[in-house]
């Protein structure tokens, strides 16, 4: 995944920047490499090799004085490589990222609206003496700033590396570069000025050559490649697709608790289509409670939602990383916030689906890509999420809302139907409603976390604990104020990193519930079985 990092001020000594990146050594163990520039300017990178594995790929790049910092993937930048080298431009390294300068010199600020990528990168400018950070659109790849007590902003992938240096730490909004101590956006991904016009099947067809265009850009790597599998529709696609592209064997992985794993079961059976190699991993009540605190501390969040799923997908990652080479996982984030959840079954217009899912787009940096981030980055492995393809979410979020509504009695019904004809998937996973990740790898990790909560309160007001905190993101059941509770201990006073709760919306008739899960939907019916 990489770190980056970059600070204006001068209050860090450089063994103690040092210092500062052993907290996400995880991120980038290949290689780490800081820099004091001659005004005192700090810039760091931690390396995990994914393009160019060898030393010429290290970062950061430097040109003409300029240095570049930059946590990501650049697709179709071999094309773009090879134009800039026709106009004279020099490579030395086979890496995606060191025509991020290049390409800086040539078209500046615009250059980042052009990037077909997912990327968190900073760029150290020579001729003003002074730093400019961007983020992706979706804001796939992490960033975060902050200003000392001098008002010298810092930039870095993970809040914990401005802890201590920033009194506020901030999630840099993505889609925006800064420059000149002004965030300007430069892309809004989930805004939409006209709607397709074409019928359901035109419709559909472009669903599937946008979705197998983004699963084959990300198949590019230097790295050994595996597939996260949860044997629901979103990651059995991918991992279908990708089998087809890479017209070899593909690697699958999958975890349930192990007494009532729900989608293990069609995991396998999706393995077993598509000829995987397929690995199990079973985890118990005991490993997600004794690894609770840590996955708290490394997603820096205290939202439910995000907490529980990210309970299963570090246990898996963790495995990963232990028992193979595989260095880039492909996941199934992002589908739910394109195409609906269970609880936008009750969205009450059209406009009212096509707005949540503009909000649910521009907060996903907030909840799953960063669950999918620090779950994966912290076993040393990159993520790369087809369903955030630029080019893929751009042409969903226009497609009407009407169309995209869950009027067929089948959530995700263009997707399904867009993949419905050339054996993708066997029909009753095709066709399946699939339960939410942190129920599906077994009910009972949730009753567990939930009890765990309870008995540790029993004797406890915590009704009255929970009204210390500010209204925006209170805790409310005995489950949230743990997660908060852990969470101020490693990130005290930066509940701000995190808005509120992911909840469904509460406005809407059948959603105003006290807990996220899916499973307390008068809707859920068969989801999950």
């Amino acid at each position: 995944m990489c770190t980056v990092f970059a600070y204006e001020g001068d209050m860090l000594s450089e063994s103690e920047i040092r210092s500062y990146l052993k907290r996400t050594v995880m991120r980038g163990p290949d290689q780490m490499r800081s820099i004091t520039l001659s005004n005192g300017y700090h810039i760091a990178f931690q390396r995990l090799s994914i393009m160019g594995l060898d030393e010429r790929g290290m970062q950061p790049f430097e040109r003409n004085g300029n240095y570049a910092l930059t946590n990501g993937e650049i697709y179709g930048f071999r094309k773009i490589k090879r134009n800039l080298e026709k106009e004279g431009y020099t490579f030395s390294s086979d890496s995606d990222c060191e025509i991020i300068l290049p390409l800086y010199e040539k078209y500046g600020c615009a250059m980042f609206d052009m990037l077909d990528a997912e990327y968190a990168t900073i760029i150290y400018d020579e001729s003003t003496k002074s730093l400019i950070a961007a983020r992706d659109p979706i804001g796939i790849r992490p960033l975060f700033y902050g200003y000392d007590e001098k008002g010298r902003i810092a930039f870095a992938s993970e809040a914990r590396l401005l802890s201590g240096l920033c009194e506020k730490i901030i999630p840099f909004p993505p889609g925006c570069y800064y420059k000149e101590g002004k965030f300007i956006r430069y892309r809004d991904i989930a805004e939409v000025r006209e709607y397709h016009k074409e019928g359901i099947d035109e419709i559909t067809e472009g669903i599937r050559e946008h979705l197998i265009k983004g699963v084959e850009k990300r198949l590019d790597s230097d790295a050994p490649i595996g597939f996260l599998l949860s044997g629901g529709l979103d990651s059995s696609l991918v991992c279908s697709i990708a089998s087809r592209l890479m017209k070899r064997r593909i690697r699958t992985f999958a975890i349930g608790m192990e007494k009532d794993a729900i989608d293990l079961k069609y995991a396998k059976e999706v393995a077993e289509y598509l000829g995987a190699e397929h690995t199990e991993v079973y985890m118990t009540k005991e490993e997600v409670l004794s690894y609770l605190e840590e996955v708290i501390r490394i997603l820096a969040t205290y939202d439910i939602t995000t907490i529980r799923a990210s309970m299963g997908m570090y246990l898996l990652c963790k495995a990963i990383h232990e028992k193979s080479d595989v260095r880039v996982l492909l996941t199934g984030e992002v589908s739910d916030e394109l195409f609906g959840y269970k609880y936008t079954d009750y969205a009450p217009t059209a406009e009212a689906f096509q707005e949540e899912s503009q909000k649910r787009v521009r907060e996903l940096f907030y909840y799953d890509v960063l669950r999918a981030d620090r779950c994966i980055a912290d076993n040393s492995i990159e993520a790369r999420v087809p369903f955030g393809d630029l080019e893929f979410v751009k042409y969903v979020m226009a497609i009407p809302p009407e169309m995209k509504m869950n009027k067929y009695n089948m959530g995700k019904y263009l997707l399904r139907k867009a993949f419905s004809e050339g054996d993708y998937l066997p029909e009753n996973i095709l066709w399946r409603e699939k339960a939410a990740f942190s129920d599906a790898v077994g009910h009972s990790m949730v009753n567990d976390l939930k009890e765990y909560a309870e008995k540790l309160y029993k004797d406890k007001p915590w009704k009255e604990m929970c009204l210390e905190y500010p209204p925006e993101g209170r805790p409310f059941t005995p489950e949230s104020l743990l997660y908060r509770t852990i969470f101020e201990k490693y990130y005290p006073g930066q509940s701000q990193m995190i808005p509120t709760f992911w909840m469904p919306n509460k406005e809407w008739q059948g959603c105003d519930v006290d807990d996220p899960s899916a499973r307390v939907l008068a809707n859920y019916g068969n989801s999950g079985i």
